[in-house]
């Protein structure tokens, strides 16, 4: 794994409540690149329980892989025009699209490990596929379709 700067702390985004660095109460995940791949490592709080006290929340793991698939989006875009994240004019990509299949609970108790891949881009689109897994088992997986627009900040 790379050891450069995550995409989020190059400037891909800023106040997302699940990437951003500059959302104190949000998730602030770290997407570095692996390969072609983005991977990312983060450990759930007791807060982000959800059913019982020791499996993490639905919607906190939809918004791990949305997250984690969009900034993966906006990182291979800045690196398909060879320019650095968060340079001018700002690269980003909304969520067009998020299909997340829950395959086993996720435990609170582990790191969990975000991987998401480029299938295809097509225009404005990406089609990002993300896994979660705790352990080395996958919990759930997710299919992601970003859609690129240009950002002022």
């Amino acid at each position: 794994m790379s050891a450069a700067k995550p995409f989020q702390d190059l400037g891909s985004v800023a106040h997302c409540h699940g990437c951003g660095p500059d959302n104190e109460r949000g998730l602030r995940i770290k997407s570095n690149w692996d390969g072609e791949e983005a991977v990312c490592n983060w450990r759930p709080q007791p807060h982000h329980c959800g059913g019982s006290k020791d499996i993490v929340n639905g919607g906190i793991i939809a918004t791990l892989i949305d997250c984690h698939s969009l900034n993966l989006a906006i990182a291979h875009a800045y690196k398909s025009e060879g320019r650095p994240i968060g340079s001018s004019p700002k690269i980003g990509y909304v969520t067009g699209s998020l299909n997340v299949s829950y395959h086993r609970p996720t435990p609170i108790a582990e790191t969990l490990q975000l991987r998401a891949k480029i299938v295809k881009v097509e225009g404005r689109k990406a089609w990002i596929n993300c896994t979660l897994s705790a352990a080395g088992r996958v919990c759930a997986t997710g299919e992601v379709l970003g859609i690129r627009v240009e950002r002022q900040r």
